[in-house]
């Protein structure tokens, strides 16, 4: 069958578009001019800006400002389209020029378009539900990209939120597992002290669960939004029921307790919010990498290395030498940082290049910060389901590392003295005799009091005072 085309008309010109497409000549004019990344617009994105419009036309509808028909048709194409219906008609790249014009054009088009249909009319009959007049109604731009950029936050965060809570858990669960363990603690990849292997995994969850709470805490900014404030914050062209009541409808639909924001005008021009919450998932993915660092260096080996710890085998590590096993899910763990903390850079940058009274540059904050958070999301699951749950502890390995190293002469200091205890170390490392046999040779210590204060326990916790 051939393809059939309508024209569609605008203040530039005219443009023929395929008659099946719901989207309409702004959203044709975007794609053509803003083929960027290849990645559309994020479609949790999208849908928190039709949730916007349907929002808008209760609100509109209820208080008599929209003709309940029309209301009743652009609310109808709303719900198809939070039931997942019409998905490829949002086409405009995820970075656009025009402060997200054209991501909030697309939607009122499809959303139009359906609307349209619902009346009995014909996709680009515009006289019937205006993309502008109609779905847009008492809204600019430039409150619904950012209300529907934080909505999407919201959303993304609750699902790395969950995830952050999976990996707390199944890394306690290791500290409790390993706490019998002593193993030799570094610092600066040289030997320094005793302690249990399952003090390191504590170390890692009260690390992530800090993380988690710092996210937690920085999306409360994001519960405040700009509706009503229309292009710059002064609310013009709306009316007083539509401004007085658009906060709570959005936040009836949304599940969000969201509220307006004091200053339309700050809430419009600024974006700090955003980020906030970029520098939170900053400091996780150093804390994460930070993290999976540790993991390749006690897995190392498994025969030449640390080999404190066995990491599950996921698959082969190389093409060339049999049997090699990479730690390919802390590697990946580490790639997914990386990308976030290059991600914060952009936002922050983006967002100090805001002008006056708008940031025209929200489009790569959203598409950098929702990245952020879906690349965290699944760097975070697959951590937790396929590296730290199958963790092993090389037992004999951390206690031949322990028994090799002269760190334990450190507990040796209050009782024969730093010069001393330095010099038995030396001793040790030259002549390869215990530290334990040079005290006792030397008669430094006796047998009873030198056993109680090298105690692999005592040695890793807060010591009682010295009688």
């Amino acid at each position: 069958m051939e393809k059939q085309f309508r024209t569609e008309s605008d203040s530039v010109g005219e443009l023929s578009l395929d008659s099946t497409a719901y989207y309409g000549i702004e959203t044709l004019r975007a794609k053509g001019n803003f083929e960027i990344t290849g990645t559309r617009v994020n479609l949790t994105f999208v849908r928190n800006i039709v949730l916007i419009k349907k929002a808008a036309a209760a609100v509109n509808k209820a208080y008599g400002l929209l003709d309940a028909q029309k209301a009743d048709a652009i609310i109808a194409a709303c719900d198809e389209i939070l039931h997942g219906k019409h998905r490829k008609d949002f086409i405009v790249d995820a970075v656009q020029g025009g402060a997200g014009t054209s991501a909030n054009m697309n939607v009122n088009e499809v959303i139009a378009n359906i609307a349209i249909e619902h009346l009995g009319g014909t996709k680009g009959d515009y006289t019937l539900i205006s993309p502008t007049d109609h779905v847009n109604m008492e809204q600019s731009t430039n409150d619904v990209i950012p209300t529907a950029g934080k909505l999407t936050v919201l959303a993304l965060a609750r699902e790395l939120i969950a995830e952050l809570g999976r990996l707390h858990a199944a890394l306690l669960s290791k500290a409790k597992e390993f706490d019998g363990i002593l193993k030799m603690g570094r610092t600066q990849l040289q030997d320094a002290v005793p302690m249990r292997l399952g003090q390191a995994f504590h170390a890692f969850a009260t690390a992530v669960d800090r993380s988690k709470a710092r996210i937690e805490h920085s999306l409360g900014e994001m519960r405040t939004i700009n509706m009503g404030a229309t292009a710059i914050g002064t609310a013009i062209n709306t009316r007083e029921a539509y401004f007085s009541h658009i906060t709570e409808e959005l936040s009836r639909l949304s599940g969000e307790t969201l509220h307006r924001a004091d200053d339309l005008f700050d809430g419009t021009q600024n974006v700090d919010g955003f980020v906030a919450v970029s520098g939170t998932l900053k400091a996780l993915a150093v804390n994460l990498s930070k993290m999976c660092n540790d993991l390749r260096l006690m897995s190392s080996g498994p025969r030449t290395g640390l080999g404190e710890i066995i990491l599950p085998a996921k698959q082969n590590g190389s093409s060339i030498m049999p049997g090699k096993i990479n730690p390919v899910i802390p590697e990946v763990v580490n790639q997914v940082c990386f990308l976030v903390i290059g991600h914060d850079v952009t936002v922050t940058m983006a967002a100090e290049a805001g002008q006056l009274e708008l940031n025209a540059f929200e489009p790569v904050i959203f598409y950098q910060l929702f990245e952020s958070l879906r690349a965290l999301t699944g760097a975070v699951k697959t951590l937790s389901d396929n590296c730290v749950v199958g963790i092993e502890a090389n037992r004999e390995r951390c206690a031949e590392w322990v028994s090799r190293s002269v760190g334990i002469v450190t507990a040796l200091n209050p009782y024969i003295g730093y010069l001393k205890a330095a010099a038995i170390a030396k001793e040790s490392l030259k002549t390869g005799e215990p530290i334990r046999s040079i005290v006792l040779r030397e008669g430094l210590m006796d047998e009873k009091q030198l056993d109680e204060v090298l105690d692999p326990l005592q040695l890793t916790e807060p010591r009682r005072p010295r009688s």
